[in-house]
């Protein structure tokens, strides 16, 4: 049989076009479309910015690691990893709001 069928053997479907698009990987496209040539961000759903909410939660999210200091365990590994890791969300909310100020505004 000369016809081979499987999930190694792409068939063609007349319904669809390939494209090749610069600086993309080759893209299938509809018959009678035009390939998209740059997506935005917001047609995703990501608009990129948690504004000042997004800043509080990760204030509150620094308090709640810290108040798993008190508590009745009594090994101190656990508390190296929670200070380490609310350390680590400090400086991490502090580079957002030092880039905040310093960023170009339209």
């Amino acid at each position: 049989m000369s016809d081979q069928h499987g999930p190694g053997v792409r068939q063609h479907d007349p319904l669809t076009t390939r494209v090749n698009q610069p600086n993309r990987e080759e893209g299938v496209v509809r018959a009678g479309e035009h390939p998209v040539e740059h997506e935005r961000p917001e047609d995703w759903g990501w608009h990129g910015h948690a504004g000042r909410w997004g800043q509080v939660a990760g204030w509150l999210g620094v308090l709640s690691l810290l108040a798993y200091l008190w508590g009745n365990h009594e090994g101190r590994m656990e508390d190296l990893w929670l200070v380490g890791i609310a350390g680590l969300m400090v400086v991490m909310l502090l580079w957002d709001l030092r880039r905040k100020r310093t960023a170009w505004r339209p």
